[in-house]
């Protein structure tokens, strides 16, 4: 496959998710990969999560969006201002917040958040099942086992 990449630089503000979500949806079909419908379903989820919660923490900054496909991986980075970094919790049934995280590691094959010099950048990768570009079938005769 080759590279494709979206960056956006986004105000902090509630409406940015929206916007983010469905211009990197609408991107990421625009790519002309084989990429599944569970895919970019997945990764509309994990753009929604990590910008909401940037959004949430970032004050008055902005927020910066990567969302790349190299080889069979496709990586969602969001950068934000605050140099707190998100602490997964396990919310109580009433919690109407605190799932974010949750919903990440759990589609996400790898994610992490990290401390940079003006703030921190999360991450999540999804892995891309790989098709061969051509397919061989081995056709062997089946043996039958003699009782």
């Amino acid at each position: 496959m080759a590279a494709h990449q979206l960056t956006l630089s986004v105000p902090a503000t509630p409406a940015a998710v929206t916007m983010v979500r469905h211009r990197a949806v609408a991107e990421i079909q625009g790519w002309e990969t084989e990429l599944s419908d569970e895919v970019v379903h997945t990764a509309e989820l994990v753009i929604s999560e990590l910008v909401t919660n940037a959004v949430r923490y970032a004050g008055t900054s902005r927020v910066s969006v990567e969302v790349g496909l190299v080889e069979a991986v496709l990586r969602i980075e969001v950068r934000d201002a605050s140099p707190v970094l998100p602490q997964p919790g396990l919310p109580d049934g009433h919690s109407e917040n605190g799932r974010g995280l949750f919903l990440v590691a759990a589609l996400a094959d790898r994610y992490a958040a990290e401390p940079t010099p003006t703030g921190k950048r999360c991450w999540a990768e999804i892995a891309l099942a790989v098709r061969p570009a051509t397919e061989t079938h081995l056709s062997l005769p089946l043996q039958r086992s003699q009782s």
